[in-house]
């Protein structure tokens, strides 16, 4: 009972966050199927970073920044986007802006959500401790990926040097948040949770301006309303 209790407690998070972004799409859902091989995507690219971050760190070493920066935002957040890139960004049903944060979200928390079932069984987990996960790295992967996803829209539907100015975002932008987010975890233990939380309410604010952003700017908007007022 108890193994079924933290196994729980490492799955839920992930699948009720992916619930609650496939919700926030506003205007023309997308095919389940699509999502939901988006976030197995995300889970099979786990054993690949961990192979790349071993080896880096081997080479690299792990100093605080080297770690955050490079090693654990750089190489998980290359990953997403190299994913996002090749698989979603050009597919037909990638029809609207707010379709990249759902992809990238998709990505990230099935990413997340496999990380945090490695973390139950290859470490001591209490409910407790997983719940916490579930609020910061869970969360702070779907946010990081919100970021990703927001900057992959605004390339889709933009012209000329933006598509590419865009696209760089939608990498550079997730690495710093992860990033600083990962240092400050290392740097300042005896604290972090007095800074943690702020910065993780700070990404929920403005990760929640990009969904609603991104939603503003649908092309499906007005055929909704003209549904609505028909009906």
């Amino acid at each position: 009972m108890l193994l079924i209790s933290i196994l729980a407690a490492a799955i839920v998070p992930g699948i009720a966050l992916m619930a609650y972004f496939y919700w926030k799409d506003r205007y023309d859902a997308e095919p389940l199927s699509i999502v939901l091989r988006m976030f197995l995507t995300g889970a099979l690219i786990v054993l690949p970073i961990m192979i790349v971050q071993r080896g880096l760190t081997l080479w690299l070493g792990d100093s605080p920044f080297t770690f955050s920066f490079i090693i654990s935002a750089g190489v998980e957040e290359f990953f997403k986007w190299f994913v996002l890139y090749h698989i979603i960004y050009n597919h037909t049903e990638f029809d609207e802006p707010y379709d990249g944060i759902l992809y990238a979200v998709a990505v990230s928390l099935g990413f997340a959500t496999l990380e945090n079932v490695l973390y139950a069984f290859m470490q001591p987990s209490s409910f407790g401790s997983l719940m916490m996960r579930a609020f910061l790295p869970v969360s702070g992967h779907a946010l990081f990926g919100v970021f990703m996803g927001y900057s992959f829209g605004r390339a889709k539907f933009s012209v000329g040097s933006k598509i590419r100015l865009h696209l760089w975002l939608a990498l550079l932008l997730p690495i710093i948040w992860h990033g600083f987010y990962d240092f400050m975890l290392l740097t300042v233990p005896a604290t972090w949770i007095w800074l943690v939380v702020p910065f993780m309410f700070a990404l929920w604010f403005g990760g929640m301006r990009k969904v609603n952003s991104a939603n503003a700017v649908s092309p499906f908007r007005f055929l909704k309303r003209e549904e609505e007022i028909k009906s």
